[in-house]
Formats: structure tokens, C-alpha cells, sequence
């Protein structure tokens, strides 16, 4: 047997194939090994099998490098020809002038590019047919990776929950010096929610004081999976720099070029490591035992191929490996495993195998479940639905009877007509293009020219160019396939969370039930600051709020309000940062001749005693034309359990908006739908239309409260409209309409505002401090704020664990992790290691916001600048009566 060792200086810039060799009493058996390929030739071709496509998200806590490993991911594939700096703002994804400015990410960019890059060789005509069958793994040929680098800084949310709601997987990025943050566990929550399989990648090795061993246990004592870690960094003399990663799917090193581009890499096989750096090579030999035992414990077909090995974790296939990586993180149980990987991507160090562990272990689209879809109020799957299995009624008179049962013939044919259906995640307004709004393609061709039908506007739109964004970049494109982001040039109506179709029907929209057809929505949190935006000149009005409504498009998380006493504009949003680069967006690329006054706390009004039925008519002419219509009103206190609630009868609607509850009644209706519904009403009348009109004469009402003018919240409004009653002919408008749900509902409201109080928005606090720093952080937040610790440490993250995690429980002292280079000593276990005086403590804490604001500069000044926090809206909550006039002592000037 012919045995191929390559000498540690060696490099390669291509493929490279692991050798067929024996080391000590292991058996290393003849095995197809891991190509690497690390080419950066200018991509050709162009690759569109979904197989060969991932939608991945880079998630993080704020400062983890997630736009730094995303510049060297461009740089190696190919895309771009040098390296973009976070702190030159030079980067390719951070292009926004605020961005730049700040070092932060703060829209989610999407970039398209290949790994490994595309070659204008033969080699590049494999299949990943011809790979499977040879043995090899997904990287040996080129995959299309559509990539979203999301912000970490907790006021931008939002953002990155519409990024996550298109994704397939993603690549958690943590802090190798700070191990896992609160910011890191609240967006690893934000994506178990969505299911999303995660790979982790322990970055800043390089750093002074960084701990991947403790970063490990991390991972599994506040993440709720186990780490399986697939590489282990390799430091020069065992704690000095850090040179290189220990693969250990492969026992293979890795040694990158110190201060190089990152593109010269040495590789060495088990056998030259024993001999050159003997204390690594059994450090990897005990990381690959480790790994093989953990996969064993979750996968079936691991123990066979380990048993087939005479039980040799050494001898174990690369590829038999990788699979079974696959199986447990794409598993019913997702992430009770999570892939770790290693490395420094400031200094070039393990971005490439990152990329290669995308490829391998991440999902493509064919391999994520059904996406969720309502339709004529019935919950299924899209493909579900399209395959003609989901039993969806219609309103036809035929159909009577047989509720739930699709007709065969229409249905069917409609189906055959529908060309693509896609959800918009982002609207972003571009200086040059004009509006472009992402969307994530779930089923069909998209092809440009399409007509649009927006079934939640249910109004047509057609899309003239169709593009494909490589951040600020764009090529133009004829058509996009499902599965793939597209960007639509053109739409003026379409907003984040539309279901968009095309149809190839005569009609302008398709027909029912296909013109109820909704993906999964995107949930916007409330906001909870305000600031009043107030233009410089009588004449810039109209400007201004062409402005805001363009902004609010782009970020439905803000929210504009106007003040009816003091005329103001009024702008909300998630936290101060995010209002002022809503500032700056405004002034500095709108162009809005406007100022905008001091952010305020939004607090809300609430009631505490139920209404009569109260009726109203409205009978008034708007704009030149009589308007007349009634409607009745009872307003109550909304429970908390009745928030979700949905009734179920045919002639009752129910919504939940900003944490109120309006229920519609149509008592004249019946059990008629559709047609039959809209023929109870005068011919410029439909049922949308009045249900439509009934809710926004809620909302408008709510808007402002009784008492103390602040929007209302848990308020359970109850609005009857009855034909016989409350509808005058051709005089009852949709105008009219929502006048007389307004004022009946306003009606309701004052009839309540002797109860009313004022409440204000609680936080869910997370606080990362040093041991020492603890006792000082618990009281002030006890005493001084008015808030009460929920758990420390552990506690915080099994307690904010989703249901899924929380029946994973992680034994710690069971992870397998290496020992970091500055522990005291070997003998002393990283898990003891965690109690240590000078370690990071989390408090979960609840405080009211007020306290919070301007909180960051007093808490680093009782933990010497080390303390760091994120928080997030857990609810309103009613002040008691002392605090409750302190409060409107201090709005009023008093």
C-alpha cells in the first residue's frame, strides 16, 4: 500500500486528498476523502438547481464579526477583490452611510455568490448524483449561497426577524473572548421559533483572553443544544498565536499564512501532526472520539458505521461524519446538535471551512418543511395545497353542505394557472431605483412583466424589472425560481409581510380561494419610544409625509401617529438608536427639510370597567356627498388569555392590533360567503369592504384614549353592524361606515374613562456582569429601578429556552471541549472554570422602561466599563396610583 504524506509546508490551492494510512493500532481504512477547494477563479456559469442552493443568515450578538467573516466569505469565493473593513467602511454589505459611520450593521443585506467558486473546468460539470456516488461531500462542487448579514443591536429586531422568516439555516457567530451573549441567545430564540437548523462558529481566537473550550460549554449550558465540535483552534507552541484550526472530521490541521490574505493554506494529515506538534495531533484524536461518541447518542446509522469500524472512532469515514452532522441537525429534533467550528476572521483564519460546513450541513430549500400558508381560512401547506391534498372549501352554492371539500374541476384548474407565489420580507426605498422590495420565491418561476395579485391588498400590481441584489449591486434577471430572493422593481403598494402571485388567468385576480391565499405573516413588536417630527415650513408638509410614508414601508416596526390636541406628527419606534438612524434616514437621504424633537417613552391608556351597548349614527356629508350609517359599540377590559382567542362563527370577525382585540359582528349574514355575502349589500358595497371599514373606525378610536390621550392597549372592542339598522341605501359609503364605528366606539370609551389608567411598557432585561459586579447590578436593579431579577446564570437560559429546547437538557460537565490555552491547569475542568470569580453572570430581570433609559452609562459605572445589557418588550403593565401621577407630573412640566 502506497502511503501519501504531504510535509506541513505544504499548501494547495485546489483539492486535497486525505491519504490511505494506518497510525498505531487504529485502523484507517481506504476512504473517499474531503476535497478542499479553495480557489478564488472569477465564478462562471451559473448554478440554479435547488439542491445547490442555500439561504443562510449570519446571526449574532452586536461586534461578533458577523459583517467581518461576511467580507472574507466575498473575498473567497471570488465575488469581490479585496477585503472590506468594518472600520475603513469599506465593506460591501454595510453600505448605508449611517452603517458606515457607526461600524454596525443596521439593515439585513442579501448578497449571492458561489462556494466553491465556479470553475470553467470539467470538473465543475459534476452533479451532486456523481458525488454522492463517489463518496464525496456536497462542497466538491459549486453551491449558490443567498446570504443575509443581520444587525445585532437589540433595536433593530424586526430586521432581523424578517430575515429569519425567509431563511433555511443559519451561522451563529459568537465572541470567543465574551462567550455566548444576551444578545446571542435572544436571536438563537428568534430562530428556534422558526426552526431554523444553526451552525456556530466560535470567532476571535486570536484575541487575548479568548476561550474556545469555555465558549463550548457556553454554548450548551445557555443554548439548550450539545456542541459538537468539528474543529479545534491550534495555537503556535500549544498557547501562543493562533496559526490554524484542527479539523476533526477530517484529522486533519489547517495552517493559515500569518499576516496573509488567508488564501495560502497548509494542510497536514494525523500522522506529520504526531510527529510535529504531538500535543494537537492527540488533542484531535480526543476530539474525534468525542464527536463520534456524540453522534452515536442521536443517530442510529452512526453507531452501525462505527460498528462496522470495529468500533474505531479514528477509522470512522470523513463523509460518514458530515451525514451524520446532517441527519441529527436537520432531524426531528432540530439543534439538539450544534456544529462548532473555530477560527479568527479579522485574521483570515477558518472562514473557508466555514463555508465548506454551510455547503455540507446546512439545508437547501427542498429540504425545509412545507411553508405555512392560510387560505380561505384554513391552515396548510403551500406544496401541501398545490399537490391538491389539503381540503380547502370555497364559497360556492354547489358546495353547500360539504364545507371543507375542494371541487375538483375549478380548483384544479385555477392551480395550473398559478405561476409563482412569494412572500415580501423588505421594502427598501434606493435613491436610484426607487422602491425595491425583497421577496423570498416559495413555489414557481417569477418572471418579469408578471402581473402581481397582493392577496392581503387584494390589488394587482405589475412588476416591469426584476432583479437580483448583490448588496448595493444589482443584475437584471428574466425570470427567478422558487427558492431563491428577488428583488421587484416598480411595485408602489406592495409592504414587508405581502403574499404576492402570479396568475396567468384573464382576471386582474385569481379566483377564490386563491385570492385568500397567505404565507406565514411577519410579526411587528410594538414600539415603545416616541419623537415628534415637525417640518421646518408650512410648504414642506406634503414633503414630509411623502417621506414618512416612505420610511414607514421601508421599517413597518416604526409608526407614525398624529397628535389631535397639539397637531404634531409623532414617530415611534423599537429604541432610541433606532429612531435616530430613522432621523438620519429621514433628514440625510430623503432629503426631509424636517427636526425631530426628544425621544419619549410611549406609555398607553387602559380601562378597568366595561361599557354599555352603545349605537351611534353617523349622518354627515364627506367631501361634497351625503354620508350616512350607524353602528353599536361595547368596549371592555381585554384578559390576557382572550388575546389569542379567534371566534369561529361565519358572521363574526375578530383582530388583534397593538395588543387590542376588535370583534365584528354581521348578524344579517349568516352562513353566506363570498358572492352570496356581498349580494346582502348595495352594489358599491362588499363584505371586505364594510369589515374593512368597521375595523379601521376601531383603530382610529383607540388611537387615543378617554382620559390621558395615549393609544389604548388591552382594550376587547366589540362592533355590530346590522343591515336592517344600520345600512341607509346608497348613502352608506365605506367613509361613512367607519365614521359611525369611530364615534360609537369613542362613545364607548368615554362612557369607561372614569376608570381609565395609565400603563406603562416592561422590559425583559438581560445583564451580563462580572462575578464581582453581581451583588452591586441585583440591588440596584431591585431597589433603585422598580424591577425584580427573574433567574441568574443558567436559570436565564432554560427559562427563556423555547418548548422544544427545554426538553434538551444539556449535562455540561458532559461536553466534550479542549482545554484553553491560559486555563490554570489541566487538572482544573472548564465547567469549574465558569464559577470563577472574574466570570461573566447574566441576571433576567423585568424593569419598567423608564428606568432603562440612559441605563448602559450607570451600569459600566458600578462594573469598572464591563457591564453589557439587551432588552426587549415583554408587556404593559398598569402603574399604581402614586407612580401613576409622578409620571403625569414629570409629562406635564408639574
Amino acid at each position: 500500500m502506497t502511503i501519501a504524506v504531504l510535509p506541513l509546508g505544504t499548501t494547495f490551492s485546489r483539492r486535497f486528498l486525505l491519504p490511505t494510512c494506518r497510525v498505531g493500532a487504529s485502523k484507517w481504512l481506504s476512504r473517499a476523502s474531503l476535497p478542499r477547494r479553495y480557489s478564488t477563479a472569477v465564478p462562471g456559469g451559473n448554478v440554479e438547481d435547488l439542491n445547490r442552493t442555500r439561504n443562510i443568515g449570519i446571526i449574532a450578538h452586536i461586534d461578533a464579526g458577523k459583517t467581518t467573516t461576511t467580507e472574507r466569505m466575498l473575498y473567497y469565493s471570488g465575488f469581490t477583490r479585496r477585503i472590506g473593513d468594518v472600520d475603513d467602511g469599506s465593506t460591501v454589505t454595510d453600505f448605508l452611510p449611517a452603517e458606515r459611520a457607526r461600524g454596525i450593521t443596521i439593515q439585513s443585506a442579501a448578497i449571492t455568490f458561489h462556494w466553491p467558486p465556479q470553475q470553467e473546468e470539467s470538473s465543475n460539470s459534476l452533479t451532486l448524483e456523481d458525488v454522492d456516488k463517489k463518496g464525496l461531500p456536497r462542497s466538491a462542487v459549486s453551491h449558490t449561497i443567498n446570504l443575509i448579514d443581520t444587525p445585532g443591536h437589540a433595536d433593530f429586531t424586526f430586521e432581523v426577524l424578517r430575515s429569519l422568516r425567509i431563511l433555511d439555516g443559519a451561522v451563529c457567530i459568537l465572541d470567543g473572548v465574551a462567550g455566548v451573549e444576551a444578545q446571542t441567545e435572544q436571536v438563537w430564540r428568534q430562530a428556534s421559533t422558526y426552526g431554523i437548523p444553526r451552525i456556530a462558529f466560535v470567532n476571535k481566537l486570536d484575541r487575548e483572553g479568548a476561550a474556545f473550550g469555555r465558549t463550548v460549554k457556553e454554548i450548551g449550558a445557555r443554548l439548550g443544544g450539545w456542541p459538537a465540535v468539528c474543529q479545534i483552534p491550534w495555537f503556535e507552541g500549544g498557547d501562543g498565536k493562533l496559526q490554524g484550526v484542527g479539523d476533526v472530521i477530517s484529522l486533519q490541521g489547517l495552517l493559515w499564512e500569518l499576516g496573509g490574505d488567508g488564501k495560502k493554506i497548509s494542510v497536514s494529515n494525523l500522522s506529520t501532526l504526531e510527529q510535529s506538534d504531538r500535543q494537537f495531533a492527540d488533542e484531535l484524536k480526543k476530539a474525534r472520539i468525542a464527536l463520534v461518541e456524540l453522534l452515536s447518542e442521536h443517530d442510529d446509522t452512526m453507531v452501525e458505521n462505527f460498528l462496522e469500524h470495529d468500533e474505531d472512532h479514528l477509522a470512522v469515514k470523513p463523509i460518514e461524519i458530515l451525514e451524520s452532522l446532517r441527519r441529527c441537525l436537520l432531524g426531528d429534533i432540530k439543534n439538539k446538535i450544534i456544529p462548532t467550528f473555530a477560527g479568527a476572521s479579522f485574521r483570515n483564519i477558518g472562514v473557508q471551512p466555514l463555508l465548506d460546513a454551510v455547503v455540507n450541513l446546512l439545508p437547501s430549500p427542498l429540504e425545509r418543511p412545507d411553508p405555512e400558508i392560510s387560505i380561505n381560512n384554513v391552515i396548510c401547506g403551500l406544496n401541501e395545497y398545490l399537490e391538491g391534498k389539503a381540503m380547502v372549501g370555497t364559497s360556492s352554492g354547489s358546495q353547500k353542505g360539504k364545507k371543507g371539500v375542494v371541487p375538483r374541476s375549478k380548483p384544479a384548474t385555477s392551480l395550473q394557472k398559478l405561476e409563482a407565489c412569494a412572500l415580501a420580507f423588505k421594502v427598501v426605498s434606493d435613491a436610484k431605483r426607487g422602491v425595491l422590495v425583497y421577496a423570498r420565491i416559495y413555489s414557481g418561476i417569477l418572471h418579469r412583466n408578471a402581473l402581481l395579485f397582493n392577496t392581503n391588498l387584494q390589488i394587482s400590481e405589475r412588476v416591469p424589472r426584476l432583479l437580483k441584489m448583490y448588496a448595493s449591486d444589482a443584475v437584471e434577471q428574466e425570470s427567478v425560481s422558487a427558492g431563491h430572493i428577488a428583488v421587484f422593481v416598480g411595485l408602489k403598494y406592495a409592504r414587508t409581510g405581502d403574499t404576492l402571485i402570479s396568475y396567468t388567468g384573464n382576471k386582474q385576480s385569481p379566483p377564490e380561494p386563491l385570492n385568500t391565499l397567505q404565507l406565514r405573516p411577519i410579526n411587528v413588536p410594538p414600539p415603545v419610544f416616541f419623537s415628534s417630527v415637525e417640518p421646518h415650513s408650512l410648504s414642506e408638509e406634503k414633503n414630509l409625509q411623502t417621506c414618512l410614508a416612505l420610511l414607514l414601508r421601508e421599517d413597518p416596526s416604526l409608526r407614525v401617529t398624529q397628535d389631535e390636541d397639539s397637531g404634531q406628527t409623532l414617530l415611534s419606534g423599537m429604541g432610541e438608536l433606532h429612531l435616530e438612524i430613522a432621523r438620519d434616514r429621514l433628514v440625510g437621504d430623503f432629503k426631509a427639510k424636517a427636526s425631530m424633537g426628544n425621544i419619549e417613552i410611549g406609555y398607553r391608556e387602559c380601562i378597568t370597567g366595561a361599557s354599555s351597548t352603545t349605537s351611534k349614527v353617523f349622518d354627515k356629508e364627506i367631501a361634497g356627498r351625503k354620508g350616512k350609517a350607524g353602528c353599536e359599540a361595547i368596549v371592555e377590559p381585554l384578559a390576557e388569555e382572550q388575546e389569542t382567542q379567534q371566534n369561529r362563527d361565519d358572521h363574526v370577525y375578530t383582530q388583534t392590533v397593538d395588543g387590542n382585540r376588535i370583534t365584528i359582528e354581521l348578524p344579517n349574514i349568516g352562513e353566506k360567503k363570498g358572492k352570496q355575502a356581498d349580494d346582502m349589500f348595495p352594489a358599491h358595497l362588499s363584505i371586505d369592504m364594510v369589515k374593512n371599514a368597521l375595523l379601521a373606525g376601531g383603530l382610529a378610536a383607540l388611537a387615543r384614549g378617554p382620559k390621558y390621550q395615549f393609544p389604548l392597549h388591552g382594550v376587547d372592542v366589540k362592533l355590530r353592524f346590522d343591515l336592517e339598522q344600520h345600512l341607509f341605501g346608497t348613502e352608506t359609503t365605506a367613509s361613512a361606515i367607519s365614521a359611525a364605528a369611530r364615534l360609537a366606539t369613542q362613545s364607548a370609551l368615554w362612557e369607561v374613562s372614569s376608570s381609565s389608567g395609565l400603563m406603562e411598557p416592561v422590559m425583559n432585561v438581560s445583564i451580563s456582569v462580572q462575578e464581582s459586579a453581581l451583588g452591586s447590578v441585583v440591588h440596584d436593579i431591585s431597589s433603585s429601578r422598580g424591577g425584580h431579577v427573574v433567574s441568574l446564570d443558567d436559570d436565564a437560559s432554560s427559562s427563556s429556552s423555547t418548548e422544544s429546547e427545554e426538553s434538551n437538557t444539556v449535562d455540561v460537565s458532559k461536553i466534550y471541549a479542549p482545554r484553553d490555552p491560559f486555563e490554570p491547569s489541566s487538572s482544573q475542568s472548564v465547567s469549574a472554570s465558569l464559577s470563577a470569580t472574574n466570570q461573566s453572570r447574566t441576571i433576567s430581570a423585568k424593569v419598567p422602561l423608564k428606568e432603562m433609559v440612559g441605563y448602559l452609562k450607570h451600569l459600566r459605572s458600578i462594573t469598572g466599563g464591563r457591564g453589557t445589557f439587551v432588552m426587549s418588550v415583554d408587556r404593559f403593565e398598569k402603574m399604581g396610583s402614586q407612580r401613576e401621577k409622578a409620571i403625569l407630573a414629570e409629562i406635564r412640566g408639574i
